[in-house]
């Protein structure tokens, strides 16, 4: 049982961070702008997210550690959207190829950050010593039966920043005016043009958005699953982008995408401790490549079906109609 619990925490705090950042993602597709630059949103989000916390541990600040962790959200989600605004320029203002600009910032981000912190810190490897775990006894729901042991012990405050913001982000999708607005520059930007819609605005705030969630999502991957930055995130943007793809560009969709790929990681993390998956003669390398697998089978069975918004990917030229 208590395997069970190890596996379902280590699940739910990636996946809340997949989550994020595949949101952000469709923030950025739905308004019509292809954002495969996640990967390095995230990174730029997780360096300059970790980078706080060091300033902040070396002056011995006696802040709170969960305030100080959303402080540090706060400062990965203004770099996110500070990044994005690269791509957001590139694709929107000179309507270059979206793809080859999303690439570019993949390439760029990680050699910027590991630069930046031998510059500063004379060392690529940003290593925190504060202690943002939420244990056993420190919030009284985690005395609630099963439910206390499965959300409110021995986790981190990211997994209920991630809920929360999944639920404003589906109610802003569809109960909203922007919502709408957002929504039908990607599908017909044309048509919202023609009944006052700036449709270039609309795609600089769904990149921007896409930046900022996918700023926190990196710092809420890197310091949950990693603890130290070291120039990467394993691939997790792109990791996003197929649960963006999986989830059909929907909320509801992206959420149990992205809980699927993270259950598979984890197996592959923790096969040792599964009793009947240890006991197979199956070299651990191959369970490691689970999450990796599992999104060719899915995407493999899937895209045909997909649905993407239909302006997705096309530069929008205000005289064209």
């Amino acid at each position: 049982m208590d395997v069970f619990y190890l596996i379902f925490q280590q699940t739910m705090m990636v996946a809340m961070a997949i989550l994020v950042v595949a949101l952000g993602g469709m923030f950025s597709e739905r308004s019509g702008v292809v954002n495969i630059a996640l990967d390095g949103i995230m990174i730029i989000g997780a360096f300059c997210g970790m980078f706080f916390i060091k300033m902040m541990q070396s002056a011995g600040s006696t802040m709170n550690p969960q305030i100080m962790l959303l402080c540090a959200m706060l400062v990965a989600a203004v770099a996110g959207l500070i990044y994005s605004m690269l791509l957001a320029f590139a694709s929107v203002h000179m309507k270059a190829d979206q793809t080859i600009g999303g690439t570019a910032l993949n390439m760029i981000a990680p050699a910027l950050c590991i630069f930046t912190a031998r510059t500063f810190l004379g060392a690529k490897n940003i290593e925190i010593t504060q202690n943002f775990f939420i244990r056993d006894g420190d919030l009284w729901l985690s005395k609630i039966p099963v439910i206390g042991d499965l959300f409110f012990s021995n986790t981190y405050i990211t997994i209920y920043v991630g809920i929360a913001i999944w639920a404003v982000v589906l109610f802003v999708l569809y109960k909203t005016k922007f919502g709408l607005r957002l929504r039908a520059c990607g599908e017909h930007p044309q048509a919202a043009d023609s009944v006052g819609i700036n449709v270039y605005r609309m795609r600089y705030i769904g990149v921007g958005l896409s930046g900022v969630l996918a700023g926190i999502g990196g710092l809420m991957f890197v310091l949950t699953t990693v603890g130290s930055f070291g120039g990467t995130v394993n691939g997790y943007g792109f990791l996003a982008v197929a649960v963006l793809i999986f989830g059909q560009w929907k909320p509801v969709g992206i959420l149990f995408a992205a809980i699927f790929f993270a259950l598979m990681g984890q197996i592959g993390s923790f096969y040792p401790t599964i009793p009947f998956l240890a006991d197979l003669p199956i070299p651990g390398d191959v369970y490691r490549m689970l999450p990796y697998v599992a999104t060719l089978v899915v995407l493999a069975f899937t895209s045909k079906k997909s649905r993407a918004p239909k302006a997705v990917g096309v530069p929008y030229d205000k005289g064209k109609r």
